[in-house]
């Protein structure tokens, strides 16, 4: 049977993620170190584990609220005020959601109308630019460069905005490049959003991982961008939830209620125990000030070092990243296409990484490489590729 005629052409012609794929080839191979899948190599804490367990010993396998746990709202609007110094009022302006993931969704689909076009910086993560299309919008790429540090500028967005511009996805700290935003770079933006009256929807779910003296500017800290943002974040990342499918969006009442409108035909509320413990790790986490995400970023900082430099000694430029827990190399001096090195390298030392163009065409000539990965088998993947790099460049 034909099925064509029952889907949605443009949802059928979106590809498959490039991450996915390349995971999936791993996963049929033996002795593969995957650099490839961007997930903590920590386990979720102990007390927090423990406060899921605890809601289920209690009973409590109800629904919750649709936007949430009231007492987890609370604090995560304590949370972002302590943290990153910007206000929500927990019960009106966030919504609990099943990851970062479906919030960017619901952002799209609340404010997106066909034929809408939406900002996003390449490279950058697989799932925005689809995400547009799901929502009946247009994704326009605004490329950033190595040389700027991966960083979007002014001038590019002012330059990419048209009549039919409505959205800017702010992807920052950057996945796949580790790229962060300046507050100069920011406040320079801050002025094309006001005077573009774009929407800003700041994916914030890196946040907590930036390095050396940098801290996090949340966009919506800025003076005059409250009113033009929405903040995504979440657990995944700083608290080692990946699997918890714990996120949250933050904004303005007025687009919130929508949001939560999607939200509760869609998924009706966030798994409870996923919400009992992320509440766990907000409370625990501001009695001992984060100590565990502390620690955490230390350990990817050691290993941020070491694949920067490791890559350089390989004869790999590589912009040295800043937050996040990725490196995107240039393998532009091996004689290679992206895709053509993440293959090679797979199937000839067993290392998996993702191509550049995975993440934007302007990736091309790029890798990514995730170091939430024990130092152990980063010593061995990085061995593998400098073995696989001299043989190439060889010939």
């Amino acid at each position: 049977m034909n099925y064509d005629r029952y889907l949605n052409p443009a949802i059928a012609a979106v590809p498959p993620s490039g991450i996915r794929r390349f995971f999936d080839m791993a996963s049929t191979m033996r002795d593969v170190i995957s650099l490839g899948v961007g997930e903590p190599d920590f386990i979720t804490p102990y007390y927090i584990r423990n406060a899921a367990v605890n809601s289920i010993l209690n009973g409590e396998t109800q629904y919750t609220a649709n936007r949430g746990l009231p007492e987890l709202r609370r604090e995560i609007s304590l949370y972002l005020s302590s943290r990153f110094h910007v206000e929500y009022n927990p019960d009106e302006e966030i919504v609990v959601t099943i990851g970062a993931s479906e919030a960017i969704d619901t952002a799209l689909r609340a404010i997106v109308s066909p034929g809408d076009e939406v900002l996003v910086p390449e490279p950058s993560y697989v799932s925005y630019s689809p995400s547009v299309v799901f929502a009946g919008g247009v994704p326009v790429g605004v490329p950033t460069l190595a040389e700027n540090q991966f960083r979007i500028t002014a001038d590019a967005v002012r330059n990419a905005v048209t009549e039919r511009t409505k959205a800017l996805i702010l992807p920052y700290p950057n996945n796949p490049t580790g790229a962060v935003m300046e507050e100069s770079d920011l406040v320079a933006l801050a002025e094309v959003v006001r005077e573009k009256q774009l929407l800003v929807i700041s994916d914030e779910i890196y946040a907590e991982l930036t390095y050396g003296e940098r801290t996090h500017v949340s966009f919506a800290s800025l003076t005059g961008m409250w009113d033009y943002t929405l903040t995504i974040n979440g657990f995944s990342k700083a608290f080692a939830m990946t699997g918890w499918r714990v996120g949250y969006i933050c904004g303005p009442k007025e687009l919130i209620s929508v949001i939560n409108k999607i939200h509760q035909y869609a998924i009706l509320c966030s798994p409870r125990q996923g919400q009992a413990a992320a509440l766990e790790a907000l409370r625990r986490g501001k009695e001992n000030d984060y100590a565990e995400v502390a620690q955490m970023r230390e350990s990817y900082d050691r290993r941020r070092r070491l694949m920067v430099d490791s890559f350089r000694a390989m004869g790999l430029a590589c912009f040295e990243p800043l937050g996040a827990f990725y490196v995107f190399p240039s393998v532009k001096t091996v004689g290679l296409s992206s895709e053509e090195f993440c293959q090679r390298l797979l199937e000839e030392e067993h290392v998996a990484c993702v191509p550049g163009t995975a993440f934007g065409a302007c990736g091309e000539g790029h890798i990514r490489c995730s170091y939430a990965t024990g130092i152990d088998k980063l010593n061995v993947a990085l061995e593998r590729m400098e073995k696989f790099v001299a043989r190439v460049k060889k010939g």
